[in-house]
This record gives structure tokens, C-alpha cells and sequence, in this order.
């Protein structure tokens, strides 16, 4: 029997790279890496047993307001910096849309992860999200795995409940709640 697979679903912006007020980072003066990122993430690609996968919503990537040509650049040199460390995406899972269209494709929906819910393939069980939303810690429930909230209270309207069910799904889904990358090691 095969073992299955787990994997480590990253978020990007909050969570690898330090989020911007306008919430793009569409240029290189605005990209920080987020502290004990490139130290950690190493560590965790070389040390653990998971396949490392990148989900991320870019509102509007492709549109005026946030055109490809100023995404890409910087995206390209992320991933890049991550693999010169050891760190290789089998994925990259990028949706493009903005909140308000619903898309079956935006975190949290699972629209862009289809593929991993193969159970001959993947322990989803044993997998978990790694973000810096709520929406990351209910992508994580939707899948069926568990979360790794870095909560800094930097995006405190991301964080507020829509109502008991939802406060309850993201409750039972974080399995680790902090704001250091090297505690992400320990889960």
C-alpha cells in the first residue's frame, strides 16, 4: 500500500511575504519577506514530509487596477529566493477574482484544489493550511484538514465571524495559532 501524500497548503501575502496596505505587492520596494519566512520554510520543506503547495488570491490580477506586468516580476522572484532555499512548490495556485464575484476558484472555496481531494493520493487528514486570514484557516476546514493560523491581528476585518457556525468551523480547524514562523516547525 502506498503512503499518502500530506501537504502544507501556503498562503503567500501575510504569510511568506509581509501584506501592503493596498493589499498588492506589485513592485519590489513594496516586497518584505515575512519575518523567519526564509529561515523556516526551509526547514520545514527539507525536515517534514509534505508537498508544499501555494494558494493565493490576487484580486483582479490581469485587470488596470493590477495588471500582470507588475505581478509577475515580483512573483517570479519570490518563488525564485524560496527555491535558491530549498523550497519548491509542486503547485501554485493563483485566483485572480475579486470577493464580491463569489468564485468557486477564491479561497475559501476549494475551486483551484479539486485535484487534491484524489483520497488514493493525498491524507488531506493530516494536511494543513498555513495563512494569515481567516479565509485561510476556512479553506483549511473546507478541505478537510487542519490550519495554521499566523495571526498578528494585522488584518483584524479578515478575522471577524459572520456568526457562531463560522467562529465554531475556524475553532475546530487551527491547530496552531501564532505569529512565529519557527513555531510552524513543532505541528
Amino acid at each position: 500500500m502506498n503512503k499518502l501524500q500530506k501537504i502544507l497548503f501556503v498562503d503567500r501575502d501575510g504569510t511568506i511575504i509581509k501584506e501592503t496596505p493596498d493589499e498588492q505587492i506589485d513592485s519590489f520596494a513594496k516586497l518584505e519577506f515575512y519575518p523567519g519566512a526564509l529561515i523556516y520554510l526551509p526547514k520545514i520543506a527539507a525536515e517534514l514530509d509534505y508537498e508544499l503547495v501555494m494558494v493565493t488570491n490576487q484580486d483582479g490580477l490581469g485587470t488596470a487596477s493590477y495588471p500582470e506586468d507588475t505581478f509577475w516580476p515580483v512573483q517570479n522572484f519570490i518563488i525564485k529566493t524560496l527555491e535558491n532555499e530549498g523550497v519548491k512548490f509542486s503547485n501554485i495556485c493563483i485566483d485572480r477574482t475579486f470577493p464580491a464575484e463569489n468564485a468557486p476558484t477564491r479561497k475559501p472555496a476549494t475551486g483551484l484544489l479539486t485535484q487534491y481531494f484524489d483520497t488514493t493520493k493525498y491524507d488531506l487528514k493530516n494536511s494543513y493550511t498555513i495563512g494569515d486570514r481567516k479565509n485561510d484557516v476556512l479553506l483549511g476546514y473546507n478541505l478537510g484538514c487542519k490550519a495554521i493560523w499566523l495571526n498578528d491581528n494585522s488584518n483584524l476585518g479578515s478575522h471577524e465571524f459572520s456568526g457562531p457556525e463560522e467562529e465554531s468551523k475556524v475553532k475546530s480547524t487551527v491547530a496552531l495559532e501564532t505569529t512565529d514562523w519557527e513555531k510552524y516547525t513543532s505541528f
